[in-house]
Formats: structure tokens, C-alpha cells, sequence
């Protein structure tokens, strides 16, 4: 790659991601595609998830290792789902450096793995027709240049220079320094000798939305004096925002110290340890999903190595570390850490279930993790907001997650308008909602492709920090008083469904965003696995909503059908506590549930209830459901009441109390 100012020169293939498989054999195979937006026969895949960018057991590796095994995870979408055009190794050997795709590209996990496996394997320009808010910072931090405008494509595949105009468009001017300096670490670096100090936003004052409004408070203006805090923010601000709370996984983890090393140095100090924790969460109950194949090459040899670089660094660092029994770390944000007013950055797509707090909580990539350690601030271009109101009233057996789902079959999400930006709910349906109903909404927005989801906080907030952490109610109320939005602000749109109208909902296999009303399934669908759980699913609630279900069925004499597992996974080991007090865990036990220690398990394939055969169907209240990311079954997801009451009829059912 050689670079003058105003362009680059790459030398290499053009990897198109169609949706017909056969066309990305034939192009690992050797073949230039002579790509024709206009062909339907060249139609590119949308949607395609970090899931298929680099499948979970890919993730087990942190270094350059992830090169051989990029878009192996790969479908062939809605022409062949079952498909799995790529193998190892095989982008590597075809000599690509630019790789292109529909919309939403690097949708799902905030996994950095997805890109830098796309920089290991020779891959330099990542192209979509659009591309997630995480998957491309990601990217440019990495050094990729990413970018929407196909044009781009002709003098590549040419071998002319490339404008880099068309990488920068609509880029703060911060994204154009990283860019320039060749991603995050340089920048930052840069930054930390004082060489690079960003301008803090001069917006003035104006009406805004909870969101900006915490962006503001916590927006850092003097880096070296430790100085946070400006008069207000607008969208598209840009600057570093101090974090009160940074956190990470064993999934994450080692590859962020990994890259912290490479960059700095084997002596580098996290800022301000006692603001930073670690869970071990993700690969805790692998060891129940894994085949015969998946242990032969070593895969819990691996999960386990990765255990053991982050007890290593959380020891070396005096990080918190949660262990392997604690809980989902998602979970334990939200019961135990998150404020009203604070900003917290994880290293995963569902930082945001703290939202349900009126916390401004968001997930980041690896390198940002991994400078955050060094500076405590993150990179933030300020989103617009989307106001996201249900109204009307939620009909008896409808839940949150059948608003989510709801949501996410809207044309608004659908089509993508929804990307990078914040979702704030309300109405009189959200107001009503319990904080672990609303961390389901927050939780989900990562499904939306936002920036954030969150809930302003208000007398149910403040009655769940008190009754849950043992704070004085005053206290509580407060700390609400002090996080809610302007009554003029400002919101890019509104977003209005009438909850009135729903019913319990199911998203059909392969995306949160095919939600149907289960009523109108032409047909009924027999299931083989239940599972009921995941940070999505893992709460007081979901737990109250699936022992309702069971108990009256036990009432009536039934418990799980014949040919049934039911999965009973709790989110954290306070939620085990709280079930086992109340006789729940017993109740589900004579049903004939199995019941499940805290972690992330079947959700990302690495725990018992993953399907083992493409003939499996599964009901689910995890938050996704991409192809093979609980196994190669069929996912449906459903609110936690839906699953319960499927492992009792043996197939997709709804409950409705009272009848």
C-alpha cells in the first residue's frame, strides 16, 4: 500500500459477499467478478453479522491467527441460509484487499476480532451500503478504511490510487486525525505526548435529550489538567468522553492487553484500576456446549488460556475480577454498578441494558477498551436521538421483549434508520414498566444498531436502587432528579408504536428483526430445545414470568413435554439467590427444567441448549438469533413467558394468564 496526500494506492482482489454462495466460491476459487450493481444475479448479502464475520469458536483466538478464519461464518442469506461458501484460510490465499457488502455490514457483536481477522487476512477497505456504528469504528481504529461510496471500487480493482475523500465524508474532524495518524493507538499516543489535543465541542447552550446532556457533563477538556465538562453538546460533536465505569470479558480481554502491549509497551498501567472490571462470563460453560470435533482441536484448551491471560492482567493491574459462577457481566452492571447520570463503556454490544438506569451506557471495540484503560475517556461523535414511544396499554402476556421485537420489525429499523444513533424510550407503556422490563428494551437496542438505548429515570428507578443495592431512598431520588431531559429537547425522530395492538411475538430464524405475531403462524412449529435466560432474559422478572407459566402447568398436572429441553438460565448469582429463596428453582426442577449456573453459554454457541443438527428448532429469549450463533438449528426468539410455555406444549405457544 503506498499513500501520497489525497490518495491511496492498494494493489489486490475485490472479495464481493453476494448472497448467492456460489459466486464467493468462484471468487475464492480465482475469479474476478465482473460485479454489476444492477444484476440480480450479484445481489450482496445484507446483513451480515460479526457472527459470520468470525464465528464464535473463531474468537478463542486474539492474534493474527484470526486472519485465517474470516467470513467462515458466512451464509448465503436469503438464497441459501445453509450455506458456508468460505473455509480456512481461503480469503488469505485469494490475495484480497478489499471486501465489499450490503447494508448493514458488522451488525450483532461489538467483537474487534471481526475486523482485525479482515487486516490478517490482507483485507485493507471494507465497503457496504451501509456499515454499524461499532463494527466501523472498529475498523478505522485498526487502521481499515471503511466506507459506503462504491466508487471507490473502479480504481481499485484498476490499480490507480484511490481518493481517500470518500473514507472521510461526513467524518468529525477527531475520525480524521485517527485516520490520518493510521488508527487509534498512534493517535493516542500522540495525544498522551501532547502532540494531538482535540478542540472540546462550543456548542452553546441549548435544549437536550438525556443523552446529551450526560455526553456534555462528562466531555474532557484538558486531558493533562484532568478537566471534564461543557456547556452543552449538538449532534455531531466530537471529543473523548470520561468513563465511570470501564468493564470487559475473558472474550475481549486478552486481545485488548494483546494490542495495549504491542502499542505501548509490557509496561503499561491502567488509569484509575478501581473504575475498571472484568468478568469472566462468556466461555464460563463452554465445556457443556463443545462436540467431539470442537474438543479434539483444543477449543476448552483455548477458552481456558484466555481465562487465564485475564486473571493475569486483572492480578498484574489490581483489576476487580468477576469469576465464572459471579454472573453475565450485562447483569451485574446493572444490579450492582450503573448510576443514574453515568457513563459506562463495556467491551460488548450490550453495554446499553444499563440504560434501564438512566445510565448513558454503551459498548465500545477493543483498541477503544484498551486506550480507555490508558486515558479513562472514550471516543464519541455525538448521535442523534430517536425518541421511541409505546403507547396505549400492553395487553395481558405481552412483555417487553414483544415490544423489542416489535421495534425491530418497524420499517424505521428495518431499513436501517435506526444506526449509531440513540433510542430513547418512553410513553405511558415504558413509564409502567418495571427497570428489569426496561433493560430488556435497552439491552435490545444493540438488535437496532444503536449507539445506545436508555430510560430516564424516575420513581421506579429510584425504588430499585433502594431496594435492590440498600440505598437511601432520598439519595436515589436524587441522583433521578439529576438525569432526565430537557422538556423542549430536541430528537431526530420519533418512533411511535401502539402496544395496544400487539400480541406475543416471535422473531422467525435468522434475525431479531423478523418478529411475527405468533398467532399468525400459518402452521404449528414443534420445538426440541427451550431456553429460557441470558443477560437479555436472565432477570427477577423473566424468571417470575417463566415460574408463572411452570406453576400453572404443574397446577394442571404437565410439566416440560416429552421430547423437550428446557433450559432455566439465571443472569447473575444474586438472581440464583433470589430464585432459589422464593422456590422457584425447585418448581422448575419437577417440571423437568434443567436449570443453568450465570453466564453467557447457548447465546454465543459456548454453553448447554446450543442445537447439535440443522433439524433442531429452538425457542429462545437470548437477544439474537444470526445463523449458527446457537448452533446449526433453527432459533426463534420469544419472550421469556413464550418459551416457558412452548417447553410445556411441545411447540410455539403463547401464554396468556388467566385463561
Amino acid at each position: 500500500m503506498t499513500e501520497d496526500e489525497g490518495s491511496v494506492r492498494l494493489r489486490g482482489r475485490v472479495l464481493y459477499l453476494t448472497e448467492d454462495p456460489e459466486l464467493v466460491r468462484r471468487q475464492l476459487a480465482g475469479e474476478d467478478l465482473d460485479w454489476d450493481p444492477n444484476d440480480p444475479a450479484h445481489a450482496l448479502r445484507h446483513d451480515v453479522s460479526t457472527d459470520e464475520i468470525t464465528p464464535a469458536d473463531a474468537c478463542l483466538h486474539y492474534d493474527e491467527e484470526l486472519g485465517r478464519h474470516v467470513y467462515t461464518g458466512l451464509t448465503g442469506g436469503t438464497r441459501d441460509a445453509r450455506a458456508r461458501p468460505v473455509g480456512i484460510d481461503a480469503v488469505r490465499a485469494g490475495g484480497f484487499v478489499a471486501s465489499v457488502a450490503g447494508r448493514r455490514r458488522g451488525k450483532g457483536s461489538s467483537r474487534e476480532a471481526s475486523p482485525f481477522a479482515e487486516l490478517s487476512a490482507g483485507i485493507r477497505v471494507v465497503v457496504g451500503e451501509s456499515l454499524e456504528r461499532i463494527y466501523r469504528q472498529n475498523a478505522v481504529n485498526l487502521g481499515l478504511l471503511a466506507t459506503t461510496d462504491f466508487s471507490v471500487l473502479e480504481p481499485l480493482r484498476r490499480g490507480e490510487p484511490v481518493p481517500l475523500a470518500p473514507f472521510l465524508e461526513g467524518a468529525d474532524p477527531v475520525t480524521r486525525r485517527v485516520v490520518a495518524r493510521g488508527g487509534l493507538f498512534p493517535y493516542m499516543r500522540a495525544r498522551l505526548a501532547g502532540a494531538e489535543s482535540p478542540a472540546p465541542p462550543t456548542t452553546g447552550a441549548r435544549p437536550m435529550t438525556l443523552a446529551e446532556k450526560l455526553l456534555a457533563r462528562r466531555m474532557v477538556t484538558d486531558l493533562a489538567g484532568d478537566r471534564v465538562g461543557v456547556a452543552a453538546v449538538a449532534p455531531g460533536d466530537a471529543g473523548f468522553v470520561r468513563a465511570d465505569l470501564r468493564f470487559s470479558h475473558e472474550y475481549v480481554t486478552p486481545m485488548a492487553a494483546f494490542f495495549l502491549e504491542r502499542a505501548v509497551g509490557p509496561g503499561a498501567r491502567v488509569a484509575d484500576p478501581a473504575s475498571v472490571l472484568l468478568f469472566r462470563d462468556h466461555l464460563a460453560l463452554l465445556d457443556g456446549a463443545l462436540t467431539d470435533e470442537r474438543r479434539a482441536r483444543g477449543d476448552l484448551e483455548r477458552a481456558e488460556a484466555l481465562a487465564r491471560r485475564q486473571e493475569e492482567f486483572a492480578a498484574d493491574q489490581g483489576i476487580r475480577l468477576h469469576g465464572s459462577r459471579d454472573g453475565i457481566c450485562h447483569s451485574l452492571v446493572l444490579e450492582r454498578y450503573a448510576l443514574p447520570g453515568s457513563v459506562v463503556v463495556g467491551s460488548d454490544s450490550h453495554t446499553p441494558q444499563a440504560g434501564a438506569l438512566g445510565a448513558l451506557a454503551f459498548g465500545v471495540g477493543t483498541t477503544d477498551l484498551a486506550c480507555a484503560w490508558l486515558t479513562r475517556d472514550v471516543r464519541v461523535t455525538v448521535p442523534p436521538t430517536v425518541k421511541v414511544t409505546f403507547h396505549g396499554r400492553l395487553p395481558r402476556g405481552v412483555h417487553a421483549k414483544d415490544l423489542m421485537l416489535a421495534l425491530l420489525a418497524h420499517p424505521a429499523v428495518r431499513t436501517g434508520g435506526t444506526v449509531g444513533k440513540v433510542l430513547e424510550y418512553g410513553g405511558e407503556v415504558v413509564e409502567a414498566l418495571s427497570v428489569d422490563e426496561r433493560a430488556t428494551l435497552t439491552n435490545m437496542a444493540a438488535e437496532a444498531g444503536a449507539f445506545t438505548g436508555l430510560v430516564a429515570p424516575d420513581a421506579a428507578t429510584a425504588r430499585f436502587l433502594a431496594e435492590r443495592r440498600g440505598m437511601p431512598l432520598a439519595e436515589a431520588e436524587a441522583l433521578c432528579a439529576r438525569a432526565r431531559p430537557d422538556p423542549d429537547a430536541s430528537y431526530e425522530s420519533e418512533v411511535r408504536l401502539d402496544a395496544s395492538a400487539l400480541s406475543p411475538m416471535v422473531a422467525l430464524p435468522g434475525d431479531p428483526g423478523n418478529g411475527v405475531f405468533l398467532d399468525d403462524l400459518l402452521e404449528r412449529v414443534p420445538v426440541d430445545i427451550a431456553y429460557g435466560g441470558s443477560c437479555t432474559a436472565g432477570k427477577r422478572e423473566d424468571v417470575e414470568m417463566m415460574a408463572a407459566v411452570v406453576g400453572e402447568a404443574l397446577e394442571r398436572g404437565r410439566g416440560v413435554a416429552p421430547g423437550v429441553a428446557f433450559y432455566v438460565q439465571l443472569g447473575s448469582a444474586d438472581v440464583a439467590e433470589w430464585a432459589r429463596a422464593r422456590g422457584y428453582l425447585d418448581l422448575f426442577e419437577r417440571a423437568g427444567a434443567r436449570i443453568l449456573p450465570p453466564g453467557c453459554g447457548a447465546c454465543i454457541g459456548a454453553g448447554p441448549g446450543v442445537s447439535t443438527s440443522p433439524r433442531q428448532v429452538t425457542v429462545s429469549s437470548v437477544n439474537r438469533n444470526f445463523p449458527g450463533r446457537s448452533g446449526p438449528g433453527r432459533v426463534y426468539l420469544a419472550s421469556p413467558a413464550v418459551v416457558a410455555a412452548s417447553a410445556v406444549a411441545g411447540y410455539l405457544a403463547a401464554w396468556r394468564p388467566g385463561r
